[in-house]
Protein backbone atom coordinates (compact mmCIF):
# COMPACT_ATOMS: atom_id res chain seq x y z
CA UNK A 1 0.00 0.00 0.00
CA UNK A 2 2.96 2.56 0.69
CA UNK A 3 4.24 1.50 -2.81
CA UNK A 4 1.01 2.66 -4.29
CA UNK A 5 0.96 5.30 -2.62
CA UNK A 6 4.31 6.67 -3.07
CA UNK A 7 3.76 5.95 -6.94
CA UNK A 8 0.61 7.96 -6.97
CA UNK A 9 2.24 10.81 -5.19
CA UNK A 10 5.44 10.61 -8.02
CA UNK A 11 2.92 10.34 -10.79
CA UNK A 12 1.05 13.73 -9.86
CA UNK A 13 4.36 15.50 -8.85
CA UNK A 14 6.01 14.66 -12.52
CA UNK A 15 2.37 15.89 -14.02
CA UNK A 16 2.51 19.21 -12.39
CA UNK A 17 6.51 19.66 -13.21
CA UNK A 18 5.60 18.85 -16.62
CA UNK A 19 9.19 18.21 -17.11
CA UNK A 20 11.01 17.74 -20.19
CA UNK A 21 9.23 16.27 -23.10
CA UNK A 22 5.66 17.51 -21.38
CA UNK A 23 3.20 15.96 -20.13
CA UNK A 24 3.74 12.83 -22.49
CA UNK A 25 6.83 12.76 -20.37
CA UNK A 26 10.78 12.36 -22.41
CA UNK A 27 11.43 11.67 -25.54
CA UNK A 28 14.27 10.71 -27.56
CA UNK A 29 16.26 9.11 -24.73
CA UNK A 30 19.82 8.25 -26.31
CA UNK A 31 20.85 5.11 -26.08
CA UNK A 32 24.42 5.67 -26.37
CA UNK A 33 27.68 3.26 -25.97
CA UNK A 34 28.07 1.09 -22.86
CA UNK A 35 31.39 1.57 -21.26
CA UNK A 36 31.91 3.99 -24.23
CA UNK A 37 32.60 1.00 -26.70
CA UNK A 38 29.27 -1.16 -27.48
CA UNK A 39 27.17 0.62 -29.38
CA UNK A 40 23.46 0.42 -27.95
CA UNK A 41 21.90 1.79 -30.55
CA UNK A 42 21.95 -1.34 -32.68
CA UNK A 43 18.98 -3.53 -32.34
CA UNK A 44 20.85 -6.86 -31.74
CA UNK A 45 23.44 -5.37 -29.72
CA UNK A 46 20.57 -3.67 -27.48
CA UNK A 47 18.33 -7.12 -27.68
CA UNK A 48 21.72 -8.70 -25.84
CA UNK A 49 22.15 -6.03 -23.30
CA UNK A 50 18.72 -6.22 -22.18
CA UNK A 51 18.96 -9.87 -21.78
CA UNK A 52 22.31 -9.79 -19.53
CA UNK A 53 20.37 -7.11 -17.56
CA UNK A 54 17.52 -9.29 -17.08
CA UNK A 55 19.73 -12.76 -15.98
CA UNK A 56 21.60 -10.66 -13.87
CA UNK A 57 18.74 -9.45 -11.97
CA UNK A 58 17.12 -12.64 -12.04
CA UNK A 59 20.51 -14.26 -10.76
CA UNK A 60 20.19 -11.44 -8.08
CA UNK A 61 16.79 -12.78 -6.81
CA UNK A 62 17.73 -16.20 -6.88
CA UNK A 63 20.64 -15.71 -5.05
CA UNK A 64 18.90 -13.81 -2.57
CA UNK A 65 15.83 -16.14 -1.85
CA UNK A 66 18.16 -19.36 -1.27
CA UNK A 67 20.21 -17.22 1.11
CA UNK A 68 20.20 -17.15 4.59
CA UNK A 69 19.16 -13.45 3.78
CA UNK A 70 16.24 -14.99 2.16
CA UNK A 71 14.99 -17.17 4.99
CA UNK A 72 15.32 -14.97 7.07
CA UNK A 73 12.74 -13.19 4.91
CA UNK A 74 10.79 -16.65 4.83
CA UNK A 75 10.79 -16.53 8.32
CA UNK A 76 9.21 -12.98 8.75
CA UNK A 77 6.78 -13.66 6.43
CA UNK A 78 5.52 -16.77 8.01
CA UNK A 79 5.81 -15.55 11.89
CA UNK A 80 7.32 -12.05 12.66
CA UNK A 81 6.81 -12.54 16.31
CA UNK A 82 9.24 -15.41 16.34
CA UNK A 83 11.82 -14.44 13.91
CA UNK A 84 12.02 -11.16 16.70
CA UNK A 85 12.42 -13.83 19.40
CA UNK A 86 15.46 -15.25 17.72
CA UNK A 87 17.07 -12.00 17.66
CA UNK A 88 16.52 -10.75 13.99
CA UNK A 89 15.94 -7.22 13.78
CA UNK A 90 12.93 -7.48 11.32
CA UNK A 91 12.62 -3.63 10.50
CA UNK A 92 16.14 -3.73 8.98
CA UNK A 93 15.53 -7.26 7.03
CA UNK A 94 12.24 -6.01 5.27
CA UNK A 95 14.51 -2.58 4.66
CA UNK A 96 16.38 -4.20 2.92
CA UNK A 97 13.97 -6.05 1.15
CA UNK A 98 12.28 -2.94 -0.29
CA UNK A 99 15.57 -1.35 -1.17
CA UNK A 100 16.14 -4.41 -3.52
CA UNK A 101 12.90 -4.66 -4.30
CA UNK A 102 12.92 -0.94 -5.93
CA UNK A 103 16.41 -0.97 -7.36
CA UNK A 104 15.64 -3.88 -9.52
CA UNK A 105 11.96 -1.87 -10.61
CA UNK A 106 14.54 0.74 -11.43
CA UNK A 107 16.75 -1.52 -13.69
CA UNK A 108 14.11 -2.62 -15.39
CA UNK A 109 12.55 0.39 -15.62
CA UNK A 110 15.85 2.14 -17.36
CA UNK A 111 16.09 -0.44 -19.89
CA UNK A 112 12.52 -0.12 -20.57
CA UNK A 113 13.19 3.89 -21.52
CA UNK A 114 16.20 2.77 -23.56
CA UNK A 115 14.34 0.41 -25.66
CA UNK A 116 11.64 2.68 -26.35
CA UNK A 117 13.71 5.91 -26.16
CA UNK A 118 10.64 6.87 -24.34
CA UNK A 119 9.53 7.39 -20.90
CA UNK A 120 5.97 7.98 -20.27
CA UNK A 121 3.58 9.50 -17.11
CA UNK A 122 2.25 6.21 -16.93
CA UNK A 123 5.11 4.42 -16.21
CA UNK A 124 5.18 5.81 -12.71
CA UNK A 125 1.39 5.22 -12.26
CA UNK A 126 0.04 3.30 -9.14
CA UNK A 127 -1.68 1.06 -12.32
CA UNK A 128 1.82 -0.28 -13.14
CA UNK A 129 2.51 -1.18 -9.51
CA UNK A 130 -1.27 -2.94 -9.99
CA UNK A 131 0.20 -4.40 -13.05
CA UNK A 132 3.29 -5.73 -11.60
CA UNK A 133 0.35 -8.06 -8.42
CA UNK A 134 -1.59 -9.13 -11.60
CA UNK A 135 1.43 -10.34 -13.70
CA UNK A 136 2.89 -11.90 -10.35
CA UNK A 137 -0.84 -13.43 -9.39
CA UNK A 138 -1.13 -14.73 -12.84
CA UNK A 139 1.58 -16.43 -12.80
CA UNK A 140 2.15 -17.75 -9.37
CA UNK A 141 2.75 -16.62 -6.13
CA UNK A 142 5.73 -18.18 -4.32
CA UNK A 143 7.38 -19.54 -7.58
CA UNK A 144 10.65 -18.11 -9.32
CA UNK A 145 9.12 -18.33 -12.88
CA UNK A 146 5.42 -17.12 -11.71
CA UNK A 147 6.54 -13.65 -12.20
CA UNK A 148 8.47 -13.93 -15.86
CA UNK A 149 5.71 -16.17 -17.18
CA UNK A 150 3.01 -13.55 -16.02
CA UNK A 151 4.81 -10.79 -17.42
CA UNK A 152 5.49 -12.88 -21.00
CA UNK A 153 1.81 -13.34 -20.77
CA UNK A 154 0.64 -9.94 -20.45
CA UNK A 155 2.71 -8.04 -22.33
CA UNK A 156 2.33 -10.32 -25.35
CA UNK A 157 -1.50 -9.87 -24.73
CA UNK A 158 -1.02 -5.76 -24.77
CA UNK A 159 0.76 -6.03 -27.95
CA UNK A 160 -1.82 -8.26 -29.70
CA UNK A 161 -4.77 -6.31 -28.55
CA UNK A 162 -3.37 -2.98 -28.66
CA UNK A 163 -6.26 -2.92 -31.31
CA UNK A 164 -9.35 -3.19 -28.81
CA UNK A 165 -8.17 0.34 -27.39
CA UNK A 166 -9.82 0.41 -23.26
CA UNK A 167 -11.13 -3.07 -23.89
CA UNK A 168 -7.41 -4.54 -22.92
CA UNK A 169 -8.03 -3.46 -19.56
CA UNK A 170 -11.50 -5.22 -19.78
CA UNK A 171 -9.68 -8.61 -21.41
CA UNK A 172 -6.85 -8.83 -18.97
CA UNK A 173 -9.65 -8.24 -15.83
CA UNK A 174 -11.61 -11.32 -17.59
CA UNK A 175 -8.42 -13.14 -17.80
CA UNK A 176 -7.18 -12.88 -14.12
CA UNK A 177 -10.95 -13.76 -12.72
CA UNK A 178 -10.66 -17.10 -14.94
CA UNK A 179 -6.69 -17.67 -13.40
CA UNK A 180 -7.93 -16.99 -10.04
CA UNK A 181 -11.22 -19.20 -10.08
CA UNK A 182 -8.75 -22.14 -12.16
CA UNK A 183 -5.24 -21.53 -11.52
CA UNK A 184 -5.00 -20.54 -7.84
CA UNK A 185 -1.60 -21.37 -7.35
CA UNK A 186 -0.93 -19.57 -10.65
CA UNK A 187 0.23 -21.11 -14.14
CA UNK A 188 3.71 -21.82 -13.08
CA UNK A 189 2.29 -22.91 -9.62
CA UNK A 190 0.09 -25.62 -11.19
CA UNK A 191 1.49 -26.31 -14.37
CA UNK A 192 5.26 -27.25 -12.77
CA UNK A 193 4.29 -29.97 -10.56
CA UNK A 194 3.20 -32.28 -13.57
CA UNK A 195 6.47 -30.98 -15.60
CA UNK A 196 9.23 -31.90 -13.01
CA UNK A 197 7.03 -34.81 -12.03
CA UNK A 198 6.30 -33.86 -8.88
CA UNK A 199 2.52 -33.95 -8.00
CA UNK A 200 1.43 -35.66 -5.17
CA UNK A 201 0.19 -38.93 -5.86
CA UNK A 202 -2.34 -41.45 -3.89
CA UNK A 203 -0.34 -43.49 -1.83
CA UNK A 204 -1.83 -47.68 -3.22
CA UNK A 205 -3.40 -49.16 -0.42
CA UNK A 206 -1.38 -51.84 1.90
CA UNK A 207 -1.22 -55.18 0.57
CA UNK A 208 -3.12 -57.60 2.35
CA UNK A 209 -0.55 -60.24 4.33
CA UNK A 210 -1.74 -63.59 4.05
CA UNK A 211 -0.87 -66.08 6.88
CA UNK A 212 -1.09 -69.38 6.92
CA UNK A 213 -2.53 -71.60 9.48
CA UNK A 214 0.74 -73.54 10.48
CA UNK A 215 2.30 -69.87 11.00
CA UNK A 216 -0.58 -69.15 13.73
CA UNK A 217 0.05 -72.31 15.31
CA UNK A 218 3.78 -71.83 15.63
CA UNK A 219 3.16 -68.14 16.78
CA UNK A 220 0.60 -69.60 19.62
CA UNK A 221 3.62 -72.15 20.68
CA UNK A 222 6.14 -69.70 21.32
CA UNK A 223 4.03 -67.48 22.52
CA UNK A 224 3.28 -69.80 25.14
CA UNK A 225 6.97 -71.10 25.55
CA UNK A 226 7.79 -67.35 26.41
CA UNK A 227 5.23 -67.75 29.44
Amino acid sequence: MVTLALAQMVFFFCLQAKFTGGEDGIQAVPRGYLFGIIDLNQTMVMYYFVLAVFLFGFGVIVRAIYSPFGQVLKAIRENEPRAISLGYRTEQYKLLAFVLSAALAGLAGSTKALVFQFASLTDVDWTMSGEVVLMTLVGGIGTILGPVVGAFLLTTMENYLAQAGSYVTTIEGAIFVLCVLTFREGIVGVVAPYAMGRRARPEPPPEEVQVEEHDVEKLRQAAGEGG
